[in-house]
Order: C-alpha cells, then sequence, then structure tokens
C-alpha cells in the first residue's frame, strides 16, 4: 500500500487504542476520529485528529481526505445518550463508508463478532450485520473481522467469582476462546490492504464454561464453587426482558444469555493468555 495513511474510528474503545499504538508500531500514518478535544488525552504520539460524530453525517466531511484505509470498530454495548444499536452500529458506520467511498479508499477493515452473521434476531447483531451487508456491496475492498469475545469481556466472570460463587445455565460444557485486545489489534494490522474478506479469530486458550469459572475462582484463591442453573431460566429471561423493556436495557443481557448457550470457537491465535489477565485484574483491585 503506497499511501500508508490509516483512519482508525472506535479509537477510544478497548480494541481501538490497541489498534492506534499497532498501527503506529508498524509506522502508519494514523488520524483517529474522536468525539471532542477532551479525547487527545487517551493518545501518545498521534498528532492527526479528527472531531466528528458518526451519527452526525455532517460532521464526517472530508475526514478520509489523504486516507489510504479505513478501521472501523464503531459500535455501542450499553447504549447511552438515547442512541440504539442502528444508530451507531449500523448508520454510523454507514456514514463512514459514505466519506471512504466518495474519497476512494482502498481498502475498509470492519470489526463485527464470531457469529454475528448467524443471530440476526439479535438487536446489536442486526444492527452490524446490517452494516456488514452494505459494506460487501461498497465495491470497496473490505475485510470483516469477527472476534471471540475479548478478554474485557470476561470480567463478567471474574467479578461473579469475587463472591465466591459462578453461576452458569446448563451443564457448562460450551466451548470458547476469548482473545486480547492487543492479540486482535496485531492480527488486524496484518490484515490492512490484504485480499481476506472475512476472517474468525480467537484467543490462544479454549475453555469450557466449567473451566473459565474455575479460573475466575482460582484467581481469586476461591474453593470451586459452580452453580448450574436450569437452561430453561436463561430463556426465560431473554423472554422477559424482551416482553417488558427496551432494547436498550436488554440488548446487552439478551447479547450475553444467548452466546452462553452454544459454543464459540474460532481459530487460535495470540500470545496472551487469560490466566495471567486475570491475575493482573485481581491485583488492581487489590491495589
Amino acid at each position: 500500500m503506497e499511501n500508508k495513511k490509516v483512519l482508525v474510528a472506535g479509537a477510544t474503545g478497548y480494541l481501538g487504542q490497541y489498534i492506534v499504538k499497532e498501527v503506529i508500531k508498524r509506522n502508519y500514518d494514523v488520524r483517529v476520529l474522536i468525539r471532542n478535544e477532551n479525547q487527545k488525552k487517551y493518545f501518545n504520539n498521534v498528532t492527526d485528529f479528527f472531531i466528528g460524530e458518526v451519527t452526525k453525517p455532517e460532521s464526517l466531511k472530508g475526514i478520509c481526505n489523504g486516507i489510504a484505509a479505513v478501521y472501523s470498530s464503531i459500535g455501542i454495548t450499553r447504549q447511552k445518550d438515547g442512541l440504539t444499536y442502528i444508530d451507531v452500529d449500523y448508520k454510523g458506520n454507514a456514514n463512514l463508508l459514505n466519506e471512504a467511498k466518495a474519497c476512494k479508499v482502498s481498502s475498509f477493515l470492519y470489526v463485527s463478532a464470531l457469529n454475528g452473521d448467524k443471530l440476526w434476531d439479535l438487536k446489536i447483531f442486526e444492527a452490524k450485520e446490517k452494516f456488514v451487508d452494505e459494506l460487501k456491496s461498497s465495491e470497496l475492498n473490505y475485510t470483516v473481522i469477527r472476534p471471540n469475545g475479548f478478554f474485557s469481556d470476561m470480567k463478567d466472570f471474574l467479578a461473579m467469582a469475587k463472591n465466591g460463587k459462578v453461576y452458569l445455565f446448563g451443564k457448562g460444557n460450551f466451548k470458547l476462546n476469548p482473545i486480547h485486545g492487543e492479540d486482535l489489534a496485531k492480527l488486524s494490522v496484518d490484515k490492512i490492504g490484504g485480499l481476506e474478506n472475512e476472517i474468525s479469530i480467537g484467543g490462544p486458550d479454549i475453555f469450557t464454561q466449567n473451566e473459565l469459572a474455575k479460573l475466575a475462582l482460582d484467581s481469586w484463591n476461591k474453593q470451586p464453587s459452580i452453580v448450574h442453573l436450569p437452561d430453561w431460566m436463561r430463556k426465560f429471561t431473554i423472554w422477559s426482558l424482551r416482553a417488558f423493556t427496551s432494547s436498550k436495557t436488554y440488548g446487552p443481557i439478551e447479547f450475553f444469555l444467548t452466546l452462553m448457550a452454544f459454543d464459540n470457537e474460532a481459530k487460535q491465535y495470540g500470545t496472551h493468555h487469560l490466566a495471567d489477565f486475570f491475575k493482573e485484574e485481581v491485583k488492581k483491585e487489590k491495589i
């Protein structure tokens, strides 16, 4: 790629900050999208900032001038400011894509999630995959990266374990291999300008939910105490939330509870191990 300038959108998030560091490490020029001046404090060695909001297309004019590749991990996990998944994960990314097309960028990399294309019934994936379809029809060179859960997502298990018990639905035998943000950033930057359209990826260690629960309990030096709840409770909880709350409330819980009900394994990659991550998180809490 002759022009080596990359726009990073979603840069203030868990993954985005690792992406910015990795892009700089690889000697790419980088432009970072931020919402306000205060967010500059999150970044070292970045001089090119663009202030705008993906939900306001008029604020993005010119964002892709001189840009060769766009990397977007734009999305919301817990909704705020009255915005929905469709507003941000779909329309926000679509606004960014329109700017990329206008400036004829050479490639667009987007982060969805493992199995997102099979879970359109979940509000969060409905929005993400609606954008994936738009990206595929854009005629840009594109890559959709589908990571397994992040290490940061696994802190829910660690939080339960702190109190001495971890609750699982069913038998706890479903498998997953979450990935560290730094490992995913390395893989992602490798793919800039590449020809792979879709990549599913996970971390180096595969766990059953039972093994993950035990790892979380061990990190707190707790005796193994895993409570297996009947799966009908999981299904009833999802039904109740959908029936009696808005997607702003049930979206993240629906996502978590649905993914607890099947295997989430992807190609193993990376050098970071969840056991080390858990130890570091516990150490931070004890300081």
